[in-house]
């Protein structure tokens, strides 16, 4: 989206404190926004059903209506207004909560003004990346709450996402790790009904077979040893709302048989009791197995598995939509140069050749992690190449070029012909990758230049004059 002038942003400023709604809307003004103020949560809701504000500042503890009340009504009424949550009485769980609703920031009074600044700089220059919809065509790239991307294979995704939401329908999310399936889950939650109902995660993998039982059931006081007092499971505390099942795959049959009975009666029952309670969550579960391949095999129930894949979605590998690479890493180049307050401005074009190049086993989850440690290690105001993970530069540039493993046939061979048919066919690939650029050929294959052209002569691929 192109970048508005100053006196074109919309800014909202929420607070109970005179002087902090004051100060704020002289220091806005100042350099040059556009500003409107209110004094309580209450005033700032009418504010923002009757206008559109680009940016809204909220304090988060008010009467009678607070911060983050504010912040959800706010995405639900306006998703591409960015709001950033100040608080003099900031904690992690606050902050936890404001984050996952869609803050953009979390800022502790007293904040110093330029850290203020640089975080609405940064908010607005990449305002729409928290929206719950598609961005529309032409406001740069494609978002969709938190998932990122314009290929083919993700807009599929987007519509899916929107169409199931509205149902209150079993989903099945499925695809290899690290290509977002939660974040699916978040995005159907937060498009459906039950938006402000909770977002309940279990991860089935992740739990002990032996207290996965409790943790999704809860269990009564006395029912077992260390049992102390009664407590609520995670299915009855996503009453009303989601029950996000990540690693479906992983439970074991036994527990499969009672989550069969959630699934078809929508009724639990906590250990060591008697009594039925009634629950209505939606289930979304998510795996990254064959369940189809683990039914036939016998070790995941069938009537199970249909039940909770009556609305599949499949996440495609990052590998599958290779125009979404430069448009991720972009993105995580932002994220964590205000994680870490550094200045890169872009990723060098070789070394986003070199990503370009790489088929990210590990995915969305991989490229994060890439980004994250070459935005840690660069010195620059510009990735290079060897700021990127050294095993990842290192197979790129080996298990990429070369052809398949070898086999020495019976009658033997002659190793300097087949060796000198790998190296031209080397030769040929790094010009290639290079779009024919002879030096970034050569630093691709870590040699010199000179080196480099003494080769492509000897192999006829290039003549004294070139």
């Amino acid at each position: 989206m192109s970048k508005l002038p100053a006196s074109q942003v919309k800014i909202l400023v929420v607070d109970d404190e005179r002087s902090m709604r004051e100060f704020l809307e002289i220091m806005l003004r100042k350099d040059g926004y556009w500003v409107q103020t209110a004094a309580n949560g209450k005033e700032a809701l009418d504010l923002i059903r009757k206008n559109f504000f680009d940016l809204v500042i909220t304090d988060i503890r008010m009467e009678p209506v607070g911060g983050l009340e504010v912040l959800k009504r706010c995405k639900r009424v306006s998703p591409q207004t960015v709001v950033i949550i100040i608080s003099a009485y900031a904690s992690t769980e606050t902050a936890v909560a404001a984050m996952n609703e869609g803050a953009y920031d979390y800022l502790p009074k007293p904040f110093n003004i330029e850290e203020m600044r640089a975080v609405i700089r940064n908010a607005l220059e990449t305002r729409g990346g928290e929206e719950d919809r598609p961005a529309r065509p032409g406001d740069g790239p494609l978002h969709f709450g938190c998932l990122i991307g314009e290929s083919p294979a993700m807009r599929k995704v987007y519509e899916l996402i929107q169409r199931v939401a509205a149902t209150s329908s079993n989903v099945l999310v499925t695809g290899e790790s690290g290509t977002g399936k939660e974040l699916v889950a978040k995005a159907i939650h937060r498009q459906s009904p039950r938006r402000d109902q909770p977002f309940v995660v279990v991860n089935c993998g992740g739990v002990p077979e032996s207290l996965i039982e409790s943790e999704l059931f809860g269990y009564r006081k006395g029912a077992f040893t260390g049992a102390t007092t009664s407590r609520k499971g995670l299915v009855e505390a996503a009453q009303g709302g989601t029950l996000f099942l990540d690693e479906i795959g992983e439970l074991s049959p036994v527990l499969q048989v009672k989550l069969l009975r959630l699934v078809q009666d929508k009724t639990i029952k906590m250990i060591g009791d008697t009594v039925d309670i009634s629950v209505d969550v939606r289930i979304i579960s998510a795996t990254n197995r064959d369940l189809e391949k683990m039914v036939i095999e016998g070790t995941f129930r069938e009537d199970l598995f249909y039940r909770l894949n009556v609305l599949p979605i499949r996440i495609p590998p990052l590998r599958d939509r290779g125009e979404d690479v430069p448009i991720l890493a972009q993105h995580f180049l932002n994220k964590f140069c205000r994680q870490f307050g550094k200045d890169i401005r872009k990723i060098s074009s070789y070394a986003m050749d070199i990503l370009n190049h790489y088929d990210f086993p590990g995915n969305v989850r991989e490229l994060e992690h890439i980004i994250e440690r070459g935005v840690a290690l660069e010195s620059s105001s510009i990735v290079l190449p060897d700021s990127l993970t050294l095993a990842t530069y290192k197979k790129i540039r080996t298990d990429s070029l070369l052809p398949g493993r070898p086999t020495i046939p019976p009658e033997g061979m002659n190793l300097d012909e087949y060796l000198a048919e790998i190296e031209k066919k080397i030769l040929q690939q790094a010009l290639q990758q290079t779009q024919g650029v002879k030096f970034k050929a050569a630093e691709l294959l870590s040699i010199s230049f000179r080196s480099f052209r003494y080769r492509l002569i000897k192999y006829g691929l290039a003549t004294e004059e070139e």
